[in-house]
């Protein structure tokens, strides 16, 4: 599945040569209904990839880029929910207010899109820093993901490698997780050692890795964009892919289970050799403690988790 900042910005790169807008929220206070960075690519022939807010503000914004109403302009800034009638007829929260940057993309555009794509399909960063002005944009490397930043007339967004999720154990939970984790717009991969459960697997169509846990997690989910959850209940399994995923740069580790099963899986890594250091990495048990039964009820409460600390900026992207 294509990170959804990478979709858009390949439309852009693919229509600017025939005339098309790159909107982003540069912005936003109160209950906004996209977070600032959001990206909306709109081509001249009324096609478009992305969204910055949808509903009745999006339909406002797409009726003055076809009327003309922003015709010969490189940049331009508009801003949505600047009083309480607005709010109600455009359908935004109340309070909310956006401020959106509108970039007039031609063939001159097409490296930085290219290069922006490329970035994020090879999983680099790079930083994106536009004149608001002029809506000149130039790239610059970014060592991390962090988040977008308006400051004295230039808007800066650093942009990641989608988030990749490996999920350890073919099971119903992993199903669930798996579907909501695509929602979210996560790169998720599941493995298992055991290919009958592999071959029973109900979840969505995702990647299935077959093999040792601990080399799986070393191939495919060792770097700061990376996050790995154990769900097998199987110490065998489980442990393996634990050693190696504290060892690794991977922002997240988690293990589900209960409180007791958490501190005899603490021990005995301890005894494999796992530093107290690296335990202290250990999201167990995973989720958050919402009173989660059913697998669905789980996989919302490990969601939840994660958003929380992506949002307090624990992790890299």
């Amino acid at each position: 599945m294509q990170h959804r900042d990478q979709q858009v910005l390949d439309f852009a790169h693919e229509h600017c040569a025939h005339g098309a807008w790159l909107v982003t929220i540069i912005a936003a206070s109160g209950s906004s209904p996209r977070p600032v960075g959001s990206l909306l690519a709109c081509a001249d022939d009324g096609t478009r990839a992305g969204s910055v807010s949808g509903g009745c503000v999006e339909e406002d914004l797409l009726e003055r880029l076809a009327g003309g109403e922003f015709a010969g302009r490189r940049a331009a800034q508009v801003e949505y929910g600047v009083s309480a009638e607005e709010n109600a007829r455009l359908g935004l929260p109340c309070g909310g207010r956006l401020t959106l940057l509108l970039q007039r993309l031609g063939a001159a555009d097409r490296p930085w899109l290219a290069a922006l794509g490329a970035a994020i399909g090879e999983r680099r960063c790079l930083c994106r820093s536009v004149a608001l002005a002029s809506g000149e944009t130039t790239l610059v490397d970014g060592d991390t993901p962090a988040l977008p930043q308006l400051d004295e007339g230039t808007f800066r967004q650093v942009f990641g490698p989608q988030q990749r999720l490996l999920l350890v154990g073919a099971g119903e939970l992993a199903a669930s997780l798996a579907e909501l984790a695509l929602a979210m717009d996560y790169d998720v991969l599941v493995t298992d050692p055991r290919q009958s459960v592999l071959d029973q697997w109900t979840g969505p169509a995702v990647p299935l890795l077959q093999g040792m846990p601990d080399d799986i997690a070393r191939e495919h989910a060792a770097d700061r964009h990376s996050l790995v959850i154990t769900l097998t209940h199987d110490p065998r399994i489980d442990d393996m892919a634990l050693m190696e995923a504290l060892d690794s740069d991977a922002w997240y580790v988690g293990a589900l289970g209960s409180r007791r099963t958490t501190e005899a899986r603490r021990e005995r890594l301890l005894e494999l050799g796992v530093s107290e250091t690296a335990l202290a990495r250990l999201h167990a048990p995973v989720g958050l403690p919402i009173g989660s039964k059913t697998p669905l009820e789980i996989a919302v409460a490990i969601m939840a988790e994660l958003v929380q600390l992506r949002r307090r900026g624990a992790a890299a992207a």
